[in-house]
């Protein structure tokens, strides 16, 4: 079936990953740009292949490239409502192509080439031929299929505009239903390739972690394939509206998730939080000492007020891994109703990026917009308080903020290595965690993972 291709095309090679050591060139990804679009057409011409830009042999080493996907599709049996459930499918297949590495999705797609592919002879358009084939094999309602691959800066430029209004076309349709209007949830498990216990619950009003699925494309994805990645759930008795919890999501994780996680709280970080694969577009984090939750996106360049940036925060809750106070989330789930309502909303965000701030300014309550911090307002925790202060924050209700810590007490704070304590002791999994003690002390777990690194103890 591709023997015109230099490369191993299988479902084996999904989950592979390109590290930098064996890595000829990146595509799109955090330090360029790139997307991926599907859309339904009337007339396709079947089996056009088509590279815009410099191929593999015309690229250098070690380079990143922007990068994008687009592929026209037509047949009698589809309708638009499918494009996304297709698109989505556009990572999954590109990894069957051994030596391409595809991440995330829309327009935050993240590839690499391995040194090994290019040696081989392998070029952007045998990835085209690959998905063409892929794509009438999986999906057989597709009658004819155009795919271009497109590296050159300005072209992609110009369909990355064109691909985010169709986005925003689909999220806002979506936006129309609640939880409450529907009997059926939706399961994906179509990251478990990467995240083997990891099962995203698609709801109205949480569409799913990557933001390219939403409940809707979920519906049209079941019909089309009752066998596939997505599947149904029924909602069951609700055990928390607040929180979120449904006896039917809870039943589908525990099922799908290997047994690895049980309980699921859809609108809330704290407990159970809803788990996450690494193809999300934010994170949300809990700042112990001011009581507030932050929000870190993908394209966000700098440190969080943890002191770590967006890759660093995504691995520690990635992997299908439940972490109370780290969950990964959607972008348009930001702009739910029902965003974080059990931790409070928009009325616990005490930071999040400008940009991102900006993007979602018309979802956050008009009494909180000058409230939420962004890094051009402050980028410590001192600073954040401060701020929270300054602007009357209704966080500071929740709590007394703590008062700021005099430099005097940082050069006194005494600092007791692991090295001093047993190497067995468990830690909770955190950048940093703030544990009150009596007696009028504080310890501080500093860059803390499995093991904590230190213990600061404090006299406040």
């Amino acid at each position: 079936m591709f023997e015109d291709i230099p490369v191993d095309v299988s479902p084996m090679h999904e989950g592979e990953r390109i590290r930098s050591a064996n890595m000829f060139v990146e595509l799109a990804g955090p330090k360029s740009i790139g997307a991926e679009l599907v859309q339904v057409k009337d007339s396709v011409e079947d089996g056009k292949i088509e590279v815009i830009g410099p191929d593999i042999p015309e690229m250098e080493q070690g380079q990143i490239y922007p990068f994008a996907i687009s592929i026209e599709i037509g047949g009698g049996e589809l309708e638009e409502e499918l494009e996304g459930v297709i698109e989505r499918r556009v990572h999954e297949l590109c990894n069957y192509v051994k030596g391409f590495m595809h991440l995330n999705q829309r327009d935050q797609i993240w590839c690499r080439v391995s040194t090994e592919a290019r040696d081989a002879g392998f070029r952007l358009e045998h990835l085209a031929r690959a998905l063409s084939v892929l794509f009438k094999e999986e999906f057989p309602i597709i009658e004819s299929i155009s795919v271009t691959i497109i590296t050159d800066e300005k072209e992609v430029e110009s369909f990355l505009e064109t691909a985010r209004e169709k986005y925003d076309l689909r999220d806002s349709r979506a936006r129309e239903l609640s939880d409450e209007d529907v009997d059926v949830f939706y399961g994906c498990l179509m990251c478990q390739s990467f995240a083997p216990t990891h099962v995203c619950a698609v709801t109205p009003d949480r569409t799913a972690l990557c933001g390219a699925i939403n409940w809707f494309d979920c519906r049209a994805a079941y019909k089309m394939d009752p066998e596939g990645p997505i599947f149904e759930i029924e909602k069951g008795e609700v055990l928390d509206a607040e929180k979120g919890e449904y006896e039917g999501i809870n039943a589908a994780v525990a099922e799908n998730s290997q047994g690895t996680t049980e309980r699921v709280y859809l609108h809330s970080i704290f407990g159970y939080p809803h788990t996450s694969c690494g193809c999300f577009e934010a994170v949300a984090f809990y700042i112990p000492e001011l009581d507030g939750i932050g929000i870190v996106n993908r394209d966000f360049r700098g440190e969080t007020p943890l002191g770590i940036p967006f890759s660093a925060m995504a691995g520690q809750c990635s992997g299908g891994k439940q972490v109370e106070g780290f969950s990964g989330l959607s972008l348009e789930y930001m702009r739910s109703p029902k965003f974080l309502q059990a931790d409070g909303g928009y009325s616990r965000i005490v930071w999040m990026p400008k940009e991102l701030k900006d993007s979602l300014i018309e979802f956050i309550p008009e009494d909180l917009r000058d409230k939420i911090a962004t890094e051009e307002d402050a980028t410590s925790i001192k600073e954040i308080r401060r701020f929270l202060r300054e602007k009357g924050h209704p966080v500071l209700e929740r709590a007394a903020a703590e008062p700021e810590p005099e430099a005097e007490e940082e050069e006194e704070a005494e600092e007791i290595t692991m090295e001093e304590a047993p190497s067995t002791v468990p830690i909770v999994s955190s950048p940093e965690m703030s544990v009150p003690v009596a007696g009028g002390f504080r310890i501080i777990l500093k860059n803390a993972k499995i093991y904590a690194e230190s213990v600061i103890i404090k006299r406040e």
